[in-house]
């Protein structure tokens, strides 16, 4: 390997590790966090199938300490109205500009945050509709551009159901879209033996790093919990927001 490559591969190993730091405390941002530093150097084809990879591995390494968490009729209802929806997201990608549509759903995601953090709440779980609409909206999302999770995020930390539920249920939410989005990979032909070989690679850095995070939320108050978790929310909505504004004023 040349110095360049060794250079790339050490900052890719910072990256994955700090993402995953996030990842196992807050349950998502992941993807985002880690895509957008390394595509920095890397072009997103040679890194997103690989980063699907390890999405799923997270998800499930995670499962297992959660499973008594997770809100299994909300996650139910809400992957179905994901998996709908999805292709309509896909056909969105396909024939309309991706870069208003990110602006859109960074705003939206920002007050609503901002709303959170004042102190909105619903007082009972939405009924199945309303569940079921939200998978719906988070699937045309990650049809349209791979970011299914803030609409869920936000519906579990508006709901009653607690910190720990609203962790624990996007995390088995997680495991279905990102083995849906590997699916869609395969189908294109987008996944190779070096997206595999990368996988690997990162696994241990991934595989310490949301030990770490999940093992400091053992130990979170809830009230810092779920204020830190509408911190990741507002950064990867910035993120987001940043590239959409990047990707109007090359139009």
């Amino acid at each position: 390997m040349t110095g360049t490559e060794i250079a790339i591969l050490a900052y890719a190993v910072v990256c994955v590790y700090g993402a995953a730091v996030v990842r196992g405390y807050s349950g998502f941002g992941f993807s985002l966090l880690v895509i957008t530093a390394l595509s920095i150097v890397i072009p997103p084809r040679d890194i997103v199938p690989s980063i699907f990879m390890m999405e799923v591995v997270a998800s499930l390494h995670l499962l297992r300490s959660v499973w008594r968490g997770v809100h299994w009729r909300a996650t139910g209802l809400l992957l179905a109205g994901c998996l709908i929806a999805t292709p309509l997201g896909v056909h969105l990608l396909a024939t309309v500009p991706a870069a208003p549509m990110k602006l859109a759903i960074a705003v939206f995601v920002v007050v609503a945050a901002a709303l959170l953090a004042r102190g909105y709440a619903l007082k009972a779980m939405p009924g199945r509709v309303a569940t079921a609409a939200t998978g719906a909206v988070a699937g045309l999302c990650n049809g349209a551009f791979g970011m299914a999770g803030p609409p869920v995020v936000l519906f579990f930390f508006s709901s009653p159901a607690g910190v720990a539920v609203g962790r624990a249920s996007p995390i088995a939410f997680f495991v279905g879209t990102d083995v849906l989005g590997l699916g869609f990979q395969a189908r294109e032909g987008l996944i190779g033996r070096d997206d595999v070989t990368l996988a690997i690679l990162y696994l241990p850095p991934l595989a310490a790093s949301i030990w770490l995070g999940a093992r400091s939320f053992k130990g979170a108050d809830p009230a810092a919990f779920r204020r830190w978790v509408l911190r990741i929310l507002t950064l990867l909505a910035v993120i987001t927001g940043a590239q959409a504004a990047v990707e109007l004023s090359a139009a």
